[in-house]
């Protein structure tokens, strides 16, 4: 039997856990380190984070709030202030218990999340109804002890955001939970385009410590869910815990509201997952790093022939270097064919070939990556139809994920009826629910790994018997198998 080409990409359809890893290696957005669990993000794909980073920041600054930095260490008495939120995380924190070569008087998590830092300080500078609303971000690495790890989905150490705010009353931290599951979704549909869900997790599914959660689940091409992004209502849970008050405007003391949510590099991971195919990756135009590359043909011993090419390329990179990400392939000694494939591999949206021979009309040829269609364009034009190539790019992407979303999409109604829309494989039911623990707990148990992803938002069961007791049901719940 013979080795694998280790530059070779296994088939999507003979194994997807392996085709996703050799992805995440072969175009060189991350690798394996020597610190086990860990992973190295290269620049290629911490510039496809940065761009999807930098959206939304964009948002949350929209928003109202503001980006500052809190520390990588809490005290472990601090975390166990909030006893509901330490068991919750407890099996995954990370701890110091020594620096340099003496033994501390009290270990240092490395933070989980930062609820309980923040709560501490927030203690002190919360003091007046006029110190609220609180809506603060940062963007952080965090530390959890993962028993199994995959390249940017689960990772012992990974990047994300989480947005922390503190309110005056219940209905306004409500508002603020909606507004930024909001700003995942749009992230998520209008920048990354995805299909999603949007809606409730069920309580034992909910973050520790929460009144309760928001989520967007994504669907991956394999059928399975990807938790996408998590809004959470604390409540005064961790403000009464960590004896946050303030003077309200009738002079009486209260506790404020609190919210939390946020987004990692699982995101990058998705991406991979929903739209990647055999030769590589399909980025979505609006986050890859590299929106065009160029690749010019000509023949080296013509130097007639090599001047005009080049002229043309100068041309195009003058004209659209201010507009798209464009970059030209200029290495020497690889085959055309060859550069094709190492940009079909990296996802770029839009190649564009210019060879001498399309130049004799005053044309280029430009291939779509996400099908391989192709068209010849006017060069003199090319440069202000490139954004609407682009955009063409994206709808067409867009379109296919909810096209997928469709196929995958099975109404259920019976316990008996979702075994069997899962007998063949994954998929994304939808049945009416009535969100009692007994009830979820007969979902889990009646198909191999499959849990309620979240109650839609965008459906209401009205009154139809719950999947699995039969009473009447208000919710709809997504069931599937998730990463």
């Amino acid at each position: 039997m013979s080795e694998r080409d280790p530059k070779q990409i296994t088939p999507k359809s003979e194994d997807f856990d392996r085709w996703y890893t050799d992805v995440v290696r072969r175009a060189e957005l991350a690798d394996y380190t020597p610190v086990g669990g860990c992973m190295v993000v290269r620049p290629y794909g911490w510039a496809l984070w940065e761009n999807t980073r930098d959206a939304l920041d964009a948002m949350i600054k929209r928003t109202g709030h503001e980006n500052m930095q809190f520390p990588l260490f809490i005290p472990e008495s601090l975390l166990k202030k909030e006893a509901q939120h330490v068991e919750g995380f407890a099996p995954e924190v990370a701890w110091v218990t020594r620096g340099g070569s003496k033994e501390l008087d009290e270990p240092l998590a490395i933070r989980p999340t930062s609820e309980t830092i923040i709560c501490t300080l927030y203690s002190k500078w919360i003091q007046s109804w006029r110190d609220l609303p609180v809506l603060i971000n940062q963007w952080a690495n965090v530390v959890r002890w993962e028993k199994r790890t995959r390249l940017f989905l689960r990772t012992t150490e990974f990047w994300w955001q989480e947005g922390h705010t503190f309110h005056e009353t219940t209905e306004e931290a409500a508002r603020e939970v909606e507004t930024m599951l909001g700003c995942y979704d749009e992230l998520a549909v209008d920048w990354l385009c995805l299909a999603t869900v949007p809606g409730r997790k069920t309580d034992s599914e909910k973050f520790a410590g929460a009144d309760y959660t928001l989520s967007i689940e994504a669907l991956m091409s394999d059928g399975l869910a990807l938790q996408a992004g998590t809004s959470h209502h604390l409540g005064q849970n961790f403000t009464r815990a960590y004896d946050i008050s303030y003077t309200d405007r009738g002079n009486e003391l209260q506790n404020p509201y609190q919210t939390s949510w946020g987004l990692s590099t699982r995101m990058i991971g998705g991406v991979i997952m929903a739209h990647g195919d055999d030769q590589g990756l399909v980025l979505p135009p609006k986050v890859a790093p590299v929106q065009v590359i160029v690749v010019p043909i000509s023949r080296s011993n013509d130097p007639e022939n090599a001047k005009l090419v080049e002229d043309a390329v100068e041309k195009l990179e003058r004209e659209a270097r201010d507009t798209v990400r464009l970059k030209v392939d200029r290495r020497e000694g690889i085959r055309p064919g060859e550069k094709y494939a190492h940009w079909e591999l990296r996802g770029v949206p839009l190649r564009v070939v210019v060879g001498a021979k399309d130049l004799a009309d005053g044309m280029v040829t430009v291939v779509r990556r996400l099908d391989g269609e192709q068209s010849r364009v006017p060069l003199d034009t090319l440069a202000v139809q490139l954004p609407r190539l682009l955009d063409e790019a994206h709808h067409a992407l867009r379109a296919r994920a909810l096209k997928l979303l469709e196929d995958y999409s099975r109404e259920v109604s019976t316990i008996a009826e979702l075994q069997a829309a899962f007998a063949d494989g994954p998929v994304w039911a939808n049945a009416p629910f009535c969100n009692r623990k007994e009830c979820e707990d007969a979902v889990k148990a009646s198909v191999h790994a499959v849990t309620v992803r979240n109650l839609r938002a965008d459906s209401s069961a009205d009154g139809a018997p719950c999947l699995a007791c039969g009473e009447p049901a208000e919710h709809v719940a997504l069931i599937a198998r998730a990463y």
